[in-house]
């Protein structure tokens, strides 16, 4: 059980309400920390992901579950968007190391609205839970995993090239995350590029 509120913790709402998908990229990010087996003990992993496109920005795996887990992984995210919009919501569960002072300050930081759940419903962490029971049906629980070491660089390789890149998700019309999220911005060039065109006659 991860989801354990830092008493100290300070009020926040559920600006997702469960409505991950808000129609456009960068409107909410989940998140939330897995148990990962190995032959040397836990591996923890952390993700971020787009409601919207479903890819996976961000991720940090750790032999501890602390603050810097989530931390590491959101500022993953953040880097690879480079600039985020104003309103970005960012939702996880109440579990200490999403309410902690350090990811406050992080999210302060990076401009980044924090939003949680209420504390044992894991509904209203859902999207996050779900990526969850992709990556260990689909893949890690096929095999053993003798080193933390293996398992860090196979869980990496299979969120970057295989769900990120490959695999079909029928919410996207049965494209990957990347591709979809590519056709966003060709549309959004081409759209560009005609109302220039248009301004310019």
């Amino acid at each position: 059980m991860t989801t354990i509120q830092d008493p100290a913790a300070r009020g926040f709402a559920d600006h997702a309400q469960r409505r991950w998908d808000q129609g456009r990229l960068d409107a909410i990010w989940t998140s939330d920390i897995t148990y990962l087996r190995t032959g040397e003990g836990w591996l923890y992993l952390a993700a971020v992901r787009d409601g919207h496109s479903r890819r996976v920005l961000g991720w940090a795996m750790d032999e501890c579950q602390d603050a810097s887990l989530v931390d590491r992984a959101l500022r993953m995210a953040h880097t690879l968007r480079g600039t985020v919009p104003e309103g970005l919501v960012f939702h996880a569960d109440r579990g200490v190391q999403y309410t902690s002072q350090m990811l406050f300050e992080t999210c302060e930081e990076l401009e980044v609205l924090q939003s949680m759940g209420r504390t044992g419903v894991c509904w209203d962490n859902a999207m996050a839970e779900s990526f969850w029971a992709t990556l260990k049906t689909e893949f890690y629980d096929r095999r053993s995993w003798p080193t933390r070491a293996e398992a860090r660089r196979e869980v990496a390789r299979w969120i970057e090239i295989v769900y990120n890149r490959r695999r079909l998700h029928s919410s996207l019309d049965y494209t990957s995350p990347v591709a979809f999220e590519n056709a966003i911005d060709h549309d959004q060039a081409e759209t560009e590029e005609h109302t220039d065109q248009a301004e310019a006659a």
